[in-house]
């Protein structure tokens, strides 16, 4: 089975400076990525100082990018306030059968969350895929301690076997958080195991030589700030899946969406008897 899926950090889906809707640009973008799977961040579920906008949509908005064919959603609440709350959300094509979310908030001045869903593929029971969508701290040292946390929940949470997808804007350009899942969980971040494909490449991409057909080497996903990215901040991790593409679009309609990109991941499920455990959890549980 084949799975487009997608993360995307859309800003609380208004603009940098003068804090305009642009929910419905964000929308138009989802229509354009037209993933099974897409992992939000800063969704802003509720704000009433813009309920009154003419540029900002009825109802939730949840609701409202759901609409752009997905008709199952989770949503993890990660910071409340008096005007509204924002966090971290899952649209699925396949059914979601359940959902949680885990504050992993390290300090009060940030509000980070962690929403696991388990989605079902197929008919009947079908095959259970685990999601997880999260957004890490600025700070390298909070960014470790959630990275940890988000180790020891799988490896509680998640069977060694069972497909996982991990989505999610990781703030981690140093790379520490990527080491500790890698060597933990034994994911594979699919930017590191295909080339990543820019609808427009920038003047850097030239500049690093960077191969005529438009793909960056494997490894690059640089997808932040949406007008020159230059940082790879949002990533895919993922385990019981083959990585087939990825792709950042960019250009001028793009960042005006948001100040992320989105990192888009072709992938194929693995037959069940090639899912094997992995990373040193699994390892550790096959000796006990």
């Amino acid at each position: 089975m084949k799975l487009r899926v997608a993360t995307y950090n859309i800003h609380k889906g208004v603009t940098g400076i003068r804090g305009r809707p642009r929910i419905a640009d964000v929308r138009q973008a989802l229509d354009a990525i037209d993933a099974d799977v897409v992992f939000l961040q800063e969704v802003q579920d509720r704000n009433e100082r813009l309920a009154r906008h003419p540029d900002q949509p009825r109802g939730t908005q949840l609701n409202f990018l759901a609409g752009s064919g997905y008709q199952h959603s989770a949503y993890g609440m990660n910071a409340a306030y008096p005007h509204g709350h924002h966090g971290n959300a899952i649209l699925s094509r396949h059914r979601i059968v359940t959902s949680s979310n885990h504050d992993i908030s390290d300090h009060q001045l940030e509000k980070r969350g962690l929403l696991h869903a388990v989605m079902r593929c197929g008919r009947g029971r079908g095959c259970a895929v685990h999601l997880i969508c999260v957004h890490l701290g600025l700070i390298k040292r909070s960014r470790l301690r959630q990275g940890a946390y988000l180790a020891d929940f799988v490896e509680r949470e998640v069977p060694a076997t069972a497909p996982l997808i991990i989505g999610g804007d990781f703030n981690d350009w140093q790379q520490r958080v990527h080491e500790i899942l890698h060597e933990r969980l034994g994911v594979a971040e699919v930017g590191a195991s295909a080339p990543v494909a820019s609808s427009r490449p920038s003047l850097l991409d030239r500049l690093l030589a960077w191969r005529s057909d438009g793909r960056m080497p494997a490894g690059v996903a640089r997808t932040f700030p949406s007008f020159a990215p230059w940082l790879t901040l949002d990533r895919i991790y993922v385990r019981g899946f083959r990585v087939l593409d990825t792709h950042v679009p960019q250009g001028l309609a793009w960042a005006r969406c948001s100040d992320h990109a989105p990192l888009i991941a072709e992938l194929e499920m693995l037959d069940e008897r090639r899912l094997a455990p992995s990373g040193k959890g699994a390892r550790a549980s096959a000796a006990g």
